[in-house]
């Protein structure tokens, strides 16, 4: 088995993925060709099949497991593989536990400090809506600790909804402790809270991909009404702070560009959207340097809108 991580230019490899994504494109000059995500656990390789209808291209959808043989190179600082040959795998020809991108932390181990923020609340009614989902849902929790943060920009792996979910609780406990003038109660809340609509934009792996409900209403307007729902249930709580929550969860994408319905009116969650999108583009970096063991420039990223290399040691 010849895992992602450890695929390098120049490599010429055969081996079995998941296809994750298969679709059909024309170069400049009107010719056919594929576009291929293939996907293991340790991440995601683009590839491309130049001549569909070649000898050696045999038949495969996406979601099959996929025997494929090709060169990989690099193409703006990314790892993609020209497919030559390629056959849809029976049952028995692989283990499905080698094709889920998996968190390097322990679920578990994360698990634990994610619930020593919820302890460490002070205002009883804060405790209550985070336990509400954390601690009284089965369902919810499952998901949780399952599901990824994201399609493919960041965090898209199992477990990636609480790393990166813990990851900005941590961000925003310490900004809390720096800065008094923040409320540490409803930063590090909100940050508990922000992506839990991911839950339901997302489908379980190994397709990880958009539920119609997700593509409709998105995991800010869907995680607002989760919020909704727990605090019907909860007596006497406090009209303002349940929209001081909400209205963190609603901001937390900061810019109206950004798909953030509302800019971020309370410091609060002006916080947590640079926490948020400090901790995705760091784990946006550290997926393309993980990818390469290049030290020279790595070239133009779309998302960061930059041409990027690694510091230097």
């Amino acid at each position: 088995m010849r895992y992602i991580d450890s695929l390098r230019d120049g490599d010429r490899i055969t081996a079995v993925y998941l296809c994750k994504q298969k679709s059909t494109a024309m170069t400049k000059t009107g010719k056919e060709y594929e576009n291929v995500i293939l996907q293991d656990k340790t991440g995601s390789l683009d590839g491309k099949i130049w001549d569909p209808g070649s000898f050696g291209i045999n038949e495969f959808e996406a979601m099959d497991y996929v025997e494929v043989t090709g060169r990989l190179s690099t193409f703006n600082g990314t790892l993609q593989l020209s497919i030559e040959r390629a056959r849809k795998c029976e049952e028995g020809e692989y283990d499905p536990k080698d094709y889920l991108p998996v968190s390097s932390r322990d679920i578990n181990e994360m698990c634990e400090e994610l619930m020593a923020y919820i302890k460490a609340f002070q205002n009883p009614y804060i405790k209550k809506l985070a336990e509400s989902f954390f601690v009284e849902d089965a369902e919810f929790i499952r998901k949780f600790k399952s599901g990824s943060a994201a399609k493919s920009i960041h965090h898209g792996f199992v477990g990636g909804l609480l790393e990166h979910t813990l990851s900005v609780a941590k961000l925003c406990s310490t900004l809390a402790d720096f800065y008094p003038i923040l409320n540490k109660d409803l930063l590090v809340l909100s940050a508990l809270l922000h992506d839990i609509g991911k839950t339901k934009e997302l489908s379980a792996f190994p397709l990880n991909d958009y539920t119609d409900e997700g593509q409709l209403l998105g995991h800010i307007v869907m995680g607002v009404e989760m919020v909704d729902e727990k605090l019907r249930n909860i007596p006497d709580f406090p009209v303002k702070l349940a929209s001081e929550i909400k209205h963190c969860i609603v901001a937390h994408h900061g810019e109206f560009e950004f798909g953030s319905p509302k800019k971020p009116a309370l410091i609060e969650a002006l916080v947590l959207s640079m926490a948020d999108n400090l901790d995705a583009k760091i784990e946006q970096v550290t997926e393309i340097f993980n990818g390469s063991d290049s030290d020279d420039w790595l070239g133009y990223n779309r998302l960061l809108e930059s041409n990027i290399r690694k510091s230097s040691k």
